[in-house]
């Protein structure tokens, strides 16, 4: 793992959602087709794409039961509580609406509504994520949303991953549908006889997913374009060199295009990882993928100090930062940018991946800087509330009018003043 001077410090940023010419055009004709010829669109191309011919999209009670069958008792229960920890840490996001009375008589408030309807994406493929599932669900069922629609490819026998299966019946889904891909995306947000529309589509996917989404985002809204994982590890002497490459490996294993950086005033930490990393990757399942994520996007950089190691990061603005330092608690408040923050040597970034409560659909691509996670707003829409007293609508017309006639608007000026001769 090449070790960096700050001078020589890369951009997280790489391109992820642009895809090409021929992606591009390949979803929009997805796109346009769904849009036309509905639910036969979509069994053509789900038996094109996932090769398996299906009679209806839906997925029904005997599925889940059989899937119940198919995972192990403790699988179960850890869901459970890991769907509990997440639950627990949303309902601390709920806001609720709010009303405030002037000594006019003004009443002035915002009224808090949650989405009708809700459609969440799970990726398929060789993988199955039903802590996907989990993050994108139930923060959705918090904020009060009544509808959630779950899409997910189908296996070549038809079938969804038992494990997404049991998650999403733990997370309160009643309708699930075995749709991938750019035409999963279509049908949510423009509907078919068998899929009614959403008002907001979220989760993870490939590139056509993500291509997809951007195509439709206006007419739904949808959570955001996330690019390739990323972990940024700020550390000191005291880290221990092996949990801190298992850590950045955790990461480099997603994607070939994962980022996965060390930043750490410490020489003698900096080659003790990037031994470790080289070490640990021998025997990585994923192996292949990890070493071209970490010959691609990997580095480690030396700074002079901690406090410029901490700006480095900020600089990064990673998905997620790691800290392990002697006070790692104490640097807190000087981390401006980052996705989630994991605090010490215990909080390995797959306790927030799976099991904290927080939720891992984060900010990537430099975008921390100005991005929040995924949570309980993202499912809830405000709208203000203005009830003007007569006292106070007496006391500033005036205003109002002459204020509206400065940007050259008569009839919004007209508007206040008839109910001043009416008055």
């Amino acid at each position: 793992m090449k070790i960096l001077k700050v001078n020589d410090l890369i951009s997280i940023k790489r391109s992820v959602e642009a895809g090409t010419s021929e992606q591009q055009a390949a979803v929009k004709t997805i796109i346009t087709d769904v849009r036309t010829r509905g639910d036969e669109a979509i069994r053509e191309l789900t038996e094109k794409f996932d090769q398996v011919q299906l009679s209806s999209f839906s997925v029904t009670e005997q599925e889940i039961e059989e899937a119940y069958g198919k995972v192990s008792e403790e699988f179960v229960a850890i869901v459970r509580e890991a769907a509990a920890n997440i639950r627990f840490f949303h309902e601390k996001q709920l806001r609720l609406s709010w009303m405030t009375t002037e000594e006019n008589g003004t009443i002035l408030g915002q009224k808090i509504t949650p989405l009708d309807s809700v459609g969440v994406y799970v990726p398929g493929g060789t993988a199955a994520y039903p802590s996907s599932v989990l993050m994108n669900v139930l923060p959705a069922k918090v904020a009060g949303v009544k509808r959630i629609v779950m899409v997910s490819p189908p296996d070549r026998q038809g079938c969804m991953p038992a494990a997404v299966l049991v998650a999403a019946k733990e997370a309160g889904v009643e309708e699930i549908y075995k749709v991938g891909g750019a035409q999963a995306i279509a049908a949510l947000a423009y509907g078919t006889e068998s899929i009614a529309s959403v008002d907001k589509i979220t989760g993870p996917g490939n590139i056509f997913v993500a291509l997809a989404k951007r195509e439709v985002y206006g007419d739904v809204d949808i959570d955001m374009i996330a690019g390739p994982s990323e972990i940024a590890i700020l550390a000191d002497e005291t880290a221990l060199a092996d949990e801190v490459a298992a850590d950045l490996l955790s990461q480099a294993e997603h994607d070939p295009r994962a980022c996965s950086v060390l930043v750490t005033p410490s020489m003698a930490l900096a080659e003790a990882v990037s031994a470790e990393v080289e070490k640990q990757l021998t025997v990585l399942p994923r192996r292949e993928i990890a070493e071209r994520s970490i010959a691609d996007y990997g580095a480690i950089y030396v700074t002079a100090d901690l406090e410029e190691a901490v700006e480095v990061v900020n600089q990064l603005a990673p998905e997620h930062l790691e800290v392990i330092t002697a006070d790692a608690m104490e640097l807190l408040g000087k981390i401006r940018h980052a996705g989630a923050i994991f605090i010490g040597r215990y909080s390995s970034e797959p306790v927030g991946d799976y099991f904290a409560g927080p939720n891992h659909v984060l900010p990537t691509n430099g975008t921390a800087r100005f991005s929040s996670p995924l949570n309980v707003d993202d499912f809830q829409k405000k709208s203000s509330v203005i009830v003007y007293s007569k006292k106070a609508f007496m006391e500033n017309a005036e205003k109002i009018a002459a204020f509206a006639r400065m940007e050259g608007l008569e009839a919004h000026a007209r508007a206040v003043e008839s109910r001043l001769k009416n008055d």
